[in-house]
């Protein structure tokens, strides 16, 4: 082994080492990383920063920005309260309307607003027709993962993938290629949770802080739900050393940490950290004052939130379906033909569709930097450079031709279920982003030394680094149902396995199928 590629493991063993230990926030780390190979000269300056320029990635970040235009519009909830039936119904009778609608929408939105406007308002119908809430969160947020699968920009790490295959000289995915086999895996995922949700899921768990009537005669105080969001300033602190109360004129009344313990006593002695859920009192003034700031993730107190006039949301709607059909028109050969000096694709449309959401004021334009989350970006272009490392080095080829080596007599089928199993492994441990970076050079090195076509490994990696379904950590949506629905860890191991189990076999079969080698 030379130099650089020991050099380039041992880095990212110890990338991989941080992430888990959640030392630092993803970009940071990864930006480190980028650092030191370009001080051991593996990476030059151009490459360490092409990654911030990359196409995918700016596409991340308009939408986000197209996102908040559809929340602030007030569409979301308007179709939610739509979905939920009213009156008395049955655990399967609320899901077989709400699944398969939830997965349709966050195939072409980001999921975190979905699930953020969405889980509030399904906790509080869920409690007024009397079903427990903890049927319905953690599905909610498995069906936003398997919407998202199914379309180019139906989550960041498709547009990650895409924008690498871009840089290797290939030709990207088209909006709904990856449809292909995800809308087989969405549909078999819903099923299985149709079936075994009810089973698997547990019954709701009562919140044990202080209800709004036990509050003391003559302060208007409220019940509301805080999941910490990256940017919460008392992160890695205990609440002791950090006064909440000052800070933010509410009293902590409960904790629910990310890995389902509950405390309600000895609180001050607790650390906080990313995702975990505060249950605290607060004025009326609480929400409308925090309720649009990144130091939290959701604010719910169990009322639905304000929308916007039925023109507005209409507007926004019509936006969203002109992006979405204009990027799909525009990757048709006569329509190519027809523009030969414009590229009609989506970050075409995204661009268009921010500028237009700005300037009719969906989301105000003055604050448009509060809705773009920087560390996702920051992982996203450093994802690029540390691709870049592991093929500059040596890694990658090094790394396929062991993995080549064991699995020689089986041929490429089983090089495919080895990257699904090693890309999932890293998404379920450190972020979706860093798991695609990781395993898309393998991918690319793989393909090329066994002479077969890259498509497959690409679809594959795609499909594995989203599908983080077993662990709340693994994905920003499990940690946000994990602590407004009072689950534990282990809720999401019993229901989420199997879904990692369905996604793999579907993935193996079904890819080699539809493409090629």
């Amino acid at each position: 082994m030379t130099f650089e590629i020991v050099f380039v493991l041992l880095a990212l063993l110890g990338m991989v080492a941080a992430l888990v230990a959640d030392k630092m926030r993803p970009g940071m780390i990864l930006f480190s990383v980028v650092v030191l190979f370009l001080c051991a000269g593996i990476l030059t300056p151009k490459e360490m920063l092409e990654g911030f320029s990359n196409k995918g990635m700016i596409t991340v970040a308009l939408l986000f920005l197209v996102s908040e235009g559809i929340r602030q519009s007030g569409t979301l909830g308007q179709v939610i309260k739509k979905l939920l039936p009213q009156g008395k119904t049955t655990v399967f009778k609320a899901q077989l309307r709400l699944l398969p609608s939830v997965a349709f929408i966050s195939a072409f939105l980001n999921n975190t607003p979905v699930v953020v406007i969405f889980a509030p308002i399904i906790k509080h119908w869920a409690n007024s027709v009397k079903l427990p809430a903890t049927k319905f969160l953690i599905p909610l947020s498995y069906v936003t993962i398997l919407g998202g699968i199914c379309t180019l920009i139906g989550t960041s790490t498709n547009l990650v993938v895409h924008g690498m295959i871009l840089d290797a000289g290939f030709e990207g995915f088209s909006m709904f290629e990856l449809g292909k086999v995800g809308i087989f895996i969405a549909i078999a995922g819903i099923i299985y949770l149709f079936v075994f949700s009810k089973r698997l899921l547990p019954d709701a768990r009562p919140d044990t802080a202080v209800p709004d009537e036990e509050v003391e005669e003559g302060e208007k105080l409220h019940r509301v739900e805080a999941v910490l969001g990256a940017r919460f300033p008392g992160i890695n602190k205990k609440l002791k050393d950090f006064n909440f109360q000052r800070h933010y004129g509410a009293e902590v009344k409960e904790i629910k940490t990310r890995n389902g313990q509950r405390f309600v006593t000895n609180l001050e002695d607790i650390v906080l950290h990313e995702g975990d859920t505060l249950v605290v009192m607060a004025d009326d003034t609480f929400i409308p004052t925090w309720g649009e700031s990144s130091v939290f993730v959701l604010l719910t107190n169990g009322s639905d939130p304000d929308t916007a006039g039925k023109k507005k949301r209409w507007f926004a709607l019509f936006l969203l379906v002109l992006m979405i059909v204009g990027a799909t028109v525009g990757e048709l050969p006569i329509v190519r033909e027809m523009f030969p000096d414009i590229k009609l694709d989506m970050f075409f449309f995204v661009s268009i569709t921010t500028i237009i959401m700005a300037w009719t004021n969906l989301f105000p334009a003055r604050k448009y930097t509060k809705y773009i989350s920087w560390d996702i970006l920051i992982t996203i272009a450093c994802a690029f450079a540390i691709s870049k490392a592991m093929v500059n080095s040596g890694v990658a080829d090094c790394v396929a031709k062991f993995i080549i080596g064991l699995s020689d007599d089986y041929g490429p089928h089983v090089l495919l279920a080895m990257l699904f199993i090693i890309t999932n492994l890293f998404t379920e441990l450190i972020t979706n982003n860093a798991a695609a970076a990781l395993a898309f050079p393998l991918a690319l090195s793989i393909s090329t030394q066994m002479g077969v076509s890259p498509t497959p490994f690409f679809v594959v990696i795609c499909m594995a680094a989203s599908a983080s379904f077993s662990t709340p950590i693994g994905y920003q949506t499990n940690l946000i149902v994990q602590g407004i629905g009072n689950y534990k860890f282990m809720d999401f191991v019993r229901i989420g396995l199997p879904l990692n189990i369905i996604t793999f076999l579907i993935s193996v079969i079904l890819i080699p199928m539809i493409w090629n080698f």
